[in-house]
Protein backbone atom coordinates (compact mmCIF):
# COMPACT_ATOMS: atom_id res chain seq x y z
CA UNK A 1 0.00 0.00 0.00
CA UNK A 2 2.03 3.03 -1.37
CA UNK A 3 -0.81 5.14 -0.21
CA UNK A 4 -0.02 4.64 3.53
CA UNK A 5 3.56 5.85 2.62
CA UNK A 6 1.86 9.25 1.46
CA UNK A 7 -0.42 9.46 4.52
CA UNK A 8 2.42 8.97 6.85
CA UNK A 9 4.73 11.42 5.06
CA UNK A 10 1.26 13.93 5.41
CA UNK A 11 1.22 13.01 9.39
CA UNK A 12 4.66 14.05 9.67
CA UNK A 13 6.21 17.63 10.35
CA UNK A 14 5.02 19.92 7.81
CA UNK A 15 8.86 21.21 6.23
CA UNK A 16 9.43 23.27 2.87
CA UNK A 17 9.32 19.85 0.52
CA UNK A 18 6.34 18.30 1.14
CA UNK A 19 4.51 21.95 0.79
CA UNK A 20 6.77 22.31 -2.23
CA UNK A 21 5.18 18.63 -3.34
CA UNK A 22 1.20 19.44 -2.69
CA UNK A 23 0.37 19.52 -6.06
CA UNK A 24 2.39 16.61 -7.22
CA UNK A 25 0.50 14.48 -4.72
CA UNK A 26 -2.88 16.77 -5.76
CA UNK A 27 -2.37 15.06 -8.90
CA UNK A 28 -1.45 12.16 -8.37
CA UNK A 29 -4.51 10.91 -5.74
CA UNK A 30 -6.64 12.41 -8.16
CA UNK A 31 -5.31 10.11 -11.30
CA UNK A 32 -4.93 6.98 -9.00
CA UNK A 33 -7.72 4.37 -10.10
CA UNK A 34 -6.81 2.26 -7.00
CA UNK A 35 -7.98 4.78 -4.34
CA UNK A 36 -11.73 4.41 -3.66
CA UNK A 37 -13.87 8.19 -4.45
CA UNK A 38 -14.04 8.12 -0.23
CA UNK A 39 -10.85 7.54 0.54
CA UNK A 40 -9.75 10.42 -2.48
CA UNK A 41 -11.92 13.06 -1.36
CA UNK A 42 -10.47 12.68 2.43
CA UNK A 43 -7.36 13.29 0.98
CA UNK A 44 -7.86 15.63 -0.91
CA UNK A 45 -10.11 17.85 1.65
CA UNK A 46 -6.51 17.50 3.71
CA UNK A 47 -4.24 18.80 1.07
CA UNK A 48 -6.48 21.44 -0.32
CA UNK A 49 -6.57 23.22 2.99
CA UNK A 50 -3.19 23.21 3.66
CA UNK A 51 -1.96 24.02 -0.08
CA UNK A 52 -3.81 27.65 0.90
CA UNK A 53 -1.86 28.36 4.36
CA UNK A 54 1.63 29.48 4.49
CA UNK A 55 4.19 26.75 5.85
CA UNK A 56 4.66 28.95 8.94
CA UNK A 57 1.06 28.85 9.42
CA UNK A 58 0.87 25.07 9.01
CA UNK A 59 3.72 24.36 11.30
CA UNK A 60 2.18 26.67 13.79
CA UNK A 61 -1.50 24.81 13.73
CA UNK A 62 0.60 20.92 13.54
CA UNK A 63 2.56 22.47 17.19
CA UNK A 64 -0.16 23.64 19.09
CA UNK A 65 -2.34 20.56 18.10
CA UNK A 66 0.08 17.79 18.50
CA UNK A 67 2.94 19.20 20.34
CA UNK A 68 0.60 20.34 23.44
CA UNK A 69 -1.32 17.70 25.59
CA UNK A 70 -1.53 13.94 24.94
CA UNK A 71 -5.00 13.15 24.11
CA UNK A 72 -4.15 13.73 20.24
CA UNK A 73 -0.58 12.82 20.39
CA UNK A 74 0.63 10.55 17.38
CA UNK A 75 2.67 8.31 19.49
CA UNK A 76 0.09 4.99 19.70
CA UNK A 77 1.22 3.40 22.84
CA UNK A 78 0.81 7.52 24.67
CA UNK A 79 -2.83 5.81 24.34
CA UNK A 80 -2.34 2.64 25.62
CA UNK A 81 0.35 2.39 28.26
CA UNK A 82 0.64 6.55 29.00
CA UNK A 83 3.73 6.48 31.30
CA UNK A 84 3.76 2.70 32.65
CA UNK A 85 6.75 0.76 32.14
CA UNK A 86 4.87 -1.31 29.87
CA UNK A 87 5.25 1.14 27.29
CA UNK A 88 9.13 0.29 27.06
CA UNK A 89 8.96 -3.62 26.41
CA UNK A 90 5.66 -2.48 23.95
CA UNK A 91 8.81 -0.49 22.07
CA UNK A 92 11.57 -3.15 21.93
CA UNK A 93 9.10 -5.91 20.54
CA UNK A 94 7.70 -3.15 18.34
CA UNK A 95 11.33 -2.25 16.77
CA UNK A 96 12.12 -5.62 16.49
CA UNK A 97 9.15 -5.90 13.97
CA UNK A 98 10.89 -3.29 12.02
CA UNK A 99 13.77 -4.75 12.01
CA UNK A 100 12.75 -8.54 11.12
CA UNK A 101 11.28 -6.41 8.21
CA UNK A 102 14.28 -5.09 7.24
CA UNK A 103 13.93 -1.54 8.67
CA UNK A 104 15.40 0.41 11.07
CA UNK A 105 14.75 3.88 12.62
CA UNK A 106 17.40 6.68 12.88
CA UNK A 107 19.10 7.27 16.49
CA UNK A 108 16.24 8.54 18.95
CA UNK A 109 13.18 8.40 17.21
CA UNK A 110 10.74 6.22 18.65
CA UNK A 111 8.95 3.31 16.61
CA UNK A 112 5.47 4.11 18.26
CA UNK A 113 5.55 7.44 15.89
CA UNK A 114 2.57 6.98 13.71
CA UNK A 115 3.97 7.89 10.50
CA UNK A 116 6.95 5.24 11.36
CA UNK A 117 4.10 2.75 11.61
CA UNK A 118 2.79 3.72 8.63
CA UNK A 119 5.88 3.29 6.58
CA UNK A 120 6.55 -0.15 8.06
CA UNK A 121 3.34 -1.19 6.96
CA UNK A 122 3.93 0.18 3.59
CA UNK A 123 6.58 -2.53 3.36
CA UNK A 124 3.98 -5.55 4.19
CA UNK A 125 1.77 -5.68 0.81
CA UNK A 126 -1.11 -7.54 1.91
CA UNK A 127 -0.71 -7.95 5.75
CA UNK A 128 -0.37 -4.12 5.98
CA UNK A 129 -4.45 -4.09 6.61
CA UNK A 130 -3.74 -6.55 9.04
CA UNK A 131 -1.53 -4.35 10.92
CA UNK A 132 -3.47 -1.34 10.48
CA UNK A 133 -6.66 -3.34 12.30
CA UNK A 134 -4.26 -4.02 15.22
CA UNK A 135 -4.44 -0.48 16.27
CA UNK A 136 -7.76 0.72 14.66
CA UNK A 137 -9.28 1.28 18.11
CA UNK A 138 -6.38 3.96 18.15
CA UNK A 139 -7.55 5.75 15.43
CA UNK A 140 -11.01 5.56 15.76
CA UNK A 141 -10.27 7.76 19.41
CA UNK A 142 -7.75 10.26 17.68
CA UNK A 143 -9.78 11.09 15.04
CA UNK A 144 -12.77 11.10 17.13
CA UNK A 145 -10.64 13.59 19.41
CA UNK A 146 -9.40 15.40 16.09
CA UNK A 147 -12.84 16.07 14.74
CA UNK A 148 -13.83 17.12 18.49
CA UNK A 149 -11.12 19.73 17.68
CA UNK A 150 -12.07 21.13 14.27
CA UNK A 151 -9.19 19.85 12.72
CA UNK A 152 -8.51 18.99 9.11
CA UNK A 153 -5.47 16.31 10.21
CA UNK A 154 -9.26 13.64 11.17
CA UNK A 155 -9.48 13.48 7.43
CA UNK A 156 -5.99 11.56 7.06
CA UNK A 157 -6.53 9.06 10.43
CA UNK A 158 -10.09 8.76 9.30
CA UNK A 159 -8.64 7.74 5.69
CA UNK A 160 -6.61 5.26 7.64
CA UNK A 161 -9.56 3.24 9.42
CA UNK A 162 -11.09 3.38 5.67
CA UNK A 163 -8.28 1.30 4.80
CA UNK A 164 -8.11 -1.08 7.73
CA UNK A 165 -12.13 -1.97 6.98
CA UNK A 166 -12.85 -2.16 10.83
CA UNK A 167 -15.79 -0.75 11.60
CA UNK A 168 -16.19 1.36 14.92
CA UNK A 169 -18.82 2.84 17.20
CA UNK A 170 -18.70 6.44 16.26
CA UNK A 171 -21.30 7.58 18.42
CA UNK A 172 -20.29 5.97 21.53
CA UNK A 173 -16.46 7.67 20.92
CA UNK A 174 -18.46 10.68 20.77
CA UNK A 175 -19.76 10.91 23.50
CA UNK A 176 -16.80 9.67 25.89
CA UNK A 177 -14.69 12.15 23.64
CA UNK A 178 -17.66 14.93 24.52
CA UNK A 179 -17.27 13.98 28.30
CA UNK A 180 -13.36 14.61 28.61
CA UNK A 181 -11.65 17.44 29.87
CA UNK A 182 -9.38 19.46 27.46
CA UNK A 183 -5.82 18.55 28.39
CA UNK A 184 -4.16 21.33 25.83
CA UNK A 185 -5.59 24.31 28.13
CA UNK A 186 -2.68 27.11 29.04
CA UNK A 187 -4.10 26.14 32.93
CA UNK A 188 -3.68 22.46 32.21
CA UNK A 189 0.00 22.70 30.70
CA UNK A 190 0.82 25.18 33.19
CA UNK A 191 0.06 22.60 35.63
CA UNK A 192 1.83 19.96 33.99
CA UNK A 193 4.92 22.07 33.95
CA UNK A 194 4.92 22.72 37.14
CA UNK A 195 5.02 19.08 38.09
CA UNK A 196 7.50 17.86 36.09
CA UNK A 197 10.00 20.81 37.19
CA UNK A 198 9.63 19.68 40.56
CA UNK A 199 10.38 15.65 39.02
CA UNK A 200 13.29 17.61 37.79
CA UNK A 201 14.80 19.46 40.65
CA UNK A 202 14.27 16.11 42.55
CA UNK A 203 16.37 13.89 40.03
CA UNK A 204 18.52 16.47 39.48
CA UNK A 205 21.76 16.12 41.78
CA UNK A 206 21.69 12.06 40.93
CA UNK A 207 21.31 12.46 37.20
CA UNK A 208 24.68 14.80 37.72
CA UNK A 209 26.30 12.76 39.80
CA UNK A 210 26.11 10.31 37.14
CA UNK A 211 26.78 12.39 34.24
CA UNK A 212 23.53 11.81 32.67
CA UNK A 213 22.80 13.72 29.72
CA UNK A 214 19.31 14.59 29.08
CA UNK A 215 17.96 16.52 26.00
CA UNK A 216 15.86 19.33 26.94
CA UNK A 217 12.40 19.72 24.91
CA UNK A 218 13.30 21.86 21.92
CA UNK A 219 16.30 18.97 21.24
CA UNK A 220 13.07 16.28 21.56
CA UNK A 221 10.77 18.04 19.45
CA UNK A 222 13.89 18.59 16.47
CA UNK A 223 14.64 15.08 16.64
CA UNK A 224 10.73 14.15 15.93
CA UNK A 225 10.59 14.27 12.16
CA UNK A 226 10.87 10.53 10.91
CA UNK A 227 14.37 9.44 9.01
CA UNK A 228 14.03 5.90 8.21
CA UNK A 229 17.14 3.98 7.83
CA UNK A 230 16.78 0.11 5.78
CA UNK A 231 18.75 -1.91 7.85
CA UNK A 232 20.89 -3.67 4.37
CA UNK A 233 22.37 0.07 2.88
CA UNK A 234 21.85 2.28 5.60
CA UNK A 235 20.49 4.69 3.23
CA UNK A 236 17.80 6.97 4.08
CA UNK A 237 14.28 7.65 2.63
CA UNK A 238 11.81 10.17 2.97
CA UNK A 239 10.82 10.51 -0.38
CA UNK A 240 6.85 10.85 -0.85
CA UNK A 241 7.51 7.55 -3.57
CA UNK A 242 4.29 8.61 -5.17
CA UNK A 243 3.45 5.58 -7.46
CA UNK A 244 -0.11 3.95 -9.45
CA UNK A 245 -0.78 1.27 -6.42
CA UNK A 246 -2.32 1.93 -3.03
Amino acid sequence: MKILRLISRLLDYPDETLAAHLPEVIHFIGQSDALSPRLRDRLLRFIEYYERRELLDWQSEYEGLFERGRAVSLHIFEHVYGESRDRGQAMVDLMKRYHSAGLALAERELPDYLPAYLEFCATQEEAAREWLQEIAHILALLATRLRARESVYAELVDALLDLSEVEVDRDGLARQVAGEARDDTPEVLDKIWEEEAVSFSSAQGSACEQGISRPSAAQLKDDKAITWVDAGNHAPDKSLMLGSKQ
